[in-house]
């Protein structure tokens, strides 16, 4: 059976971390500085497209709700080590104490992933296998509809404005 979930799977968790801005929300996300994850199966046009019942939108749902807590502390817990792992290549750390955090950072992402990997699991078996396929469908269109958006403009820091008076030195 997982065999046959797996495209759908793969599609789910692309979905579900916010590859796109069609899927995403700009608020913050619990995920750390990405967007929130779009709540596809609570989209009007996606759950007619798909055939979704308010039944099956709403056992989506409770999964979702479920899961979040678990999610928001296997990723808040992600970007603890991850900062740490940062200080320590700033402080110049030993090798034997970096790969020890490389080890502590890999099992926490490998963690999150899991937990995310397994509520879309869930979520799938929620639906159809026609419905599954449908869902590759729609996803295959709306990624081709991505790769015709233009990539977004990179992220700076506004500079304050320089004052003309001062030389680059004080």
């Amino acid at each position: 059976m997982l065999k046959t979930l797996r495209p759908a799977l793969i599609v789910a968790a692309l979905l579900a971390v916010g590859i796109s801005p069609a899927f995403t929300q700009p608020a913050r996300s619990p995920f750390g500085p990405q967007p929130v994850p779009f709540a596809w199966w609570k989209n009007e046009q996606f759950k007619k497209e798909l055939g979704l019942t308010a039944d099956q939108s709403t056992r989506i749902d409770k999964i979702w709700e479920t899961t979040l807590p678990e999610l928001r502390q296997e990723w808040d817990e992600l970007s603890r080590l991850e900062d740490k792992f940062s200080k320590l290549i700033q402080l110049d750390a030993d090798e034997a104490a970096l790969s020890r955090q490389i080890d502590r950072v890999e099992t926490a992402r490998s963690n999150a992933s899991k937990t995310r990997s397994l509520m879309l699991v869930q979520m799938l078996k929620v639906m159809t296998p026609d419905q599954r396929s449908r869902f590759n469908a729609l996803y295959g269109r709306w990624q081709q509809d991505l790769l015709k958006q233009p990539p977004p403009a990179p992220r700076t820091t506004p500079q304050p404005p320089r004052d003309q008076n001062k030389r680059p030195e004080e």
